[in-house]
């Protein structure tokens, strides 16, 4: 019983899980920032409010409805993806491909030419006939 807790808790992907939660954590404050002090400003700028909160609400009796509130949140949503994409994943991704060429190039320049692993192969059949 207790073995198979501890093959769960040593398997890499809980590990990895566990440290992307922590990693989430400590830049949740960084994307708050960005948002709150950096693109809803800019909304601010743009649109005169820094939400939309107030947009297209109306009251049925004593209850308001407030589909600005969703609109808010859609417009956070995708600030906050645009940049995370812009400011993280492109970069990294950019990264990774040179990476990715310049070990290609290591691999191209290790291997031989086709026709010269060719001829070596043929050298090494007639070799071993004689």
């Amino acid at each position: 019983m207790l073995q198979g807790f501890k093959e769960f808790i040593t398997r890499g992907n809980v590990i990895d899980m566990a440290v992307g939660i922590i990693i989430g954590g400590a830049f949740t404050p960084i994307v708050t920032a960005l948002t709150e002090k950096v693109l809803m400003p800019l909304v601010a700028a743009i649109a005169g409010k820094p939400n939309f909160n107030s947009l297209l609400a109306f009251s049925i009796g004593k209850a308001t409805i407030a589909p600005g509130f969703v609109i808010t949140a859609l417009v956070n949503f995708l600030l906050i993806a645009a940049a995370l994409y812009f400011c993280i994943v492109l970069p990294m991704n950019k990264v990774r491909e040179r990476q990715e060429a310049k070990k290609a190039v290591e691999e191209a320049v290790e291997a031989p030419a086709a026709d010269v692993a060719l001829l070596t192969e043929i050298r090494d059949l007639l070799a071993h006939q004689n």
